[in-house]
Order: structure tokens, then sequence, then C-alpha cells
């Protein structure tokens, strides 16, 4: 899911587009747009950042892992 941070940024720049006569709306049309919004990005397949971050150390310490592995694979091969 997205960043709730995000997406209050995202309704508060809508509703100040908004022309100064439908202020008084202003409360409504936030929450319809924070509703449609979490709405939308729910349905999609997103991950948090933080998600995000722990799978890319993951990915770092298996290629670190790999790369040990190939060196040992080509020091058994080199000794055959």
């Amino acid at each position: 899911m997205l960043d709730a941070t995000k997406i209050e940024e995202m309704v508060q720049s809508f509703t100040n587009a908004l022309p100064p006569g439908l202020t008084a709306l202003q409360e409504d049309v936030e929450k319809n747009v924070r509703a449609a919004l979490s709405a939308t990005f729910s349905k999609l397949d997103l991950v948090t950042r933080e998600e995000f971050d722990v799978q890319t150390q993951v990915l770092h310490r298996t290629r670190e892992k790999l790369e040990a592995l190939e060196k040992v694979v080509a020091e058994l091969e080199n000794n055959k």
C-alpha cells in the first residue's frame, strides 16, 4: 500500500486546486478523494518503501553469497 502521507499530499493538492466558491465543500471533497485514492491504490499490487528496501537488502546479500560460491566453484574447477 502507498504511504499515507503521499495520499494526504495528493488530497491536499487536489483540494487546493478547487475554486474559492467550493471551499465549503472542501471537507466532503477531501473525504471522497481520499477514499477514491485509497481504493485505487489498494487494488494495485504496490509495496511500501520499507518492504522494497528490505527486499533490496536481501537481494544484495544473496548476490554476495552467489559471487562467493562462484569463486569457490571456479577454484575447485581450477584445482582438478
